[in-house]
């Protein structure tokens, strides 16, 4: 097993661990307009896409998305999304191999900070957060989302 940085070339790997996040995910759009976005998340520093790779195929990854801050001594605070294990590869060690990983980066890229949230509500998903660095208990989270069209 490998950890490292999800290349360019490697979006379809990408897209398809991603069909394993949420079953009634929204369609994509036109492939073209997909391309467009990985582009500019590979030329963003403060976007980051891990991944844990078993030979060529990618099994588990989350994203690190590193904010610039103006409190904390300018120091940036990290955020952790889509963290997705393929279903074969789950209870190996490997989703919080990555998270690891992406908070090595965030201390190595002097984040004071890194948050994550979970739309899981079970004591399995808090324990494994848990077991990967992240305390519960540190603060309560809000979330607005976009009203529906």
């Amino acid at each position: 097993m490998e950890t490292r940085l999800i290349q360019r070339e490697e979006l379809p790997k990408l897209l398809a661990l991603y069909e394993h996040l949420h079953t009634n995910d929204s369609p994509l759009p036109a492939r073209a307009i997909v391309e467009d976005v990985w582009a500019r998340i590979q030329i963003d520093p403060g976007l980051q896409y891990f991944g844990a790779f078993d030979g060529e195929q990618l099994v588990s990854t989350c994203t690190l998305t590193i904010v610039p801050n103006l409190t904390r001594g300018c120091r940036p605070y990290g955020l952790i999304e889509n963290v997705v294990t393929a279903p074969s590869h789950r209870r190996r060690g490997l989703g919080k191999g990555v998270l690891q990983f992406a908070l090595q980066f965030a201390w190595t890229s002097d984040c004071y900070k890194v948050m994550l949230l979970t739309g899981r509500m079970d004591e399995g998903t808090f324990a494994f957060y848990e077991s990967a660095g992240f305390v519960r208990e540190a603060k309560e989270a809000f979330l607005a989302s976009a009203p529906q069209e």
